[in-house]
């Protein structure tokens, strides 16, 4: 009868053990696919290098720290991402934004991610801009954060609606310290979120939409991830020589600034169009779109 008693108490407790395990393993491939969904929609390529990263650690690494598959992942995105995807893109038409003495990217960020393609003829006519802003400021960089991932026309690089094309790039304004100086130093970590509201008096499409239902008009507030730089301001000067240099240029098709901006900076141009309560506000930064 004691034998009994226990083979059936070992039997409950080995099946208590494989529930255990088999709901372990279902969290295990929750979170992969989790982490899967997310490294696609921030990199466009990071799930795949993931799934790759996961093979390899239940392949070759599976009896090794638990710590095997994140540094097995970070080794094969830093490859990819660093010496292939570069390589590559071109053959998809598309290129990585030079970084140099007149433009780079915000952040690092903008450019782990694989958010700095854009097709080659733009990235001829983003050069071009940012070098001639550059000989009538010197030492002032023009600063990009989103542009388009490397691959696949249509393939959306959220939060953005437009930038699925190889066309499209945003740019931070350009401010003034607390001497009056032009800077290179954005107000924001993100390059996002840091607003150039409207003057009493203005036009205020911002309420207009936010009071007609579209909440999302004012996301970017949320996605700052800091302000750094609080006491710089909006430069009018050197935003609306920035502006007319996009304007003049054959490459560029569209630009996107608030309607309070455009009207500030007295521009007259066909190109300057407004965008719509359907995305976000555009007085924290200059989206460009080229032909």
């Amino acid at each position: 009868m004691f034998f009994l008693l226990r083979k059936f108490v070992n039997q409950e407790e080995e099946r208590r053990l494989r529930a255990k395990r088999k709901r372990i393993k279902r969290l295990k491939l929750g979170l992969l696919f989790v982490c899967f969904v997310i490294l696609t929609v921030v990199t466009q390529v990071g799930g795949i290098v993931l799934l790759l990263a996961y093979f390899t650690y239940r392949i070759f690494f599976r009896d090794y720290n638990r710590w095997s598959l994140p540094l097995i992942f970070t080794v094969y995105y830093t490859i990819v991402s660093v010496f292939v995807i570069p390589q590559v893109a071109p053959f998809f038409g598309r290129m990585q934004v030079e970084d140099n003495e007149a433009v780079k990217a915000h952040s690092f960020f903008y450019k782990i991610s694989n958010r700095n393609y854009v097709t080659i003829d733009y990235h001829e006519t983003i050069q071009s801009i940012a070098t001639d802003f550059h000989a009538k400021y010197p030492g002032i960089q023009l600063v990009y954060t989103d542009a388009n991932f490397p691959f696949i026309d249509g393939f959306p690089l959220l939060p953005h609606r437009y930038h699925t094309d190889g066309k499209k790039i945003d740019f931070d304004f350009i401010y003034e310290n607390e001497e009056a100086q032009l800077s290179n130093l954005k107000p924001t970590f993100s390059g996002y979120g840091f607003f150039e509201s409207p003057f009493e008096g203005e036009k205020n499409q911002i309420n207009f939409c936010l009071n007609t239902g579209y909440k999302q008009y004012e996301f970017t507030k949320y996605v700052t991830l800091g302000i750094l730089h609080p006491y710089l301001t909006f430069s009018e000067e050197a935003n609306k020589y920035l502006i007319e240099l996009m304007d003049a240029h054959d490459g560029v098709e569209t630009i996107f600034i608030e309607p309070h901006l455009h009207e500030r900076l007295g521009i007259e141009s066909d190109k300057i169009i407004y965008h719509g309560c359907g995305t976000v506000r555009h007085d924290d930064h200059i989206h460009l779109e080229s032909i």
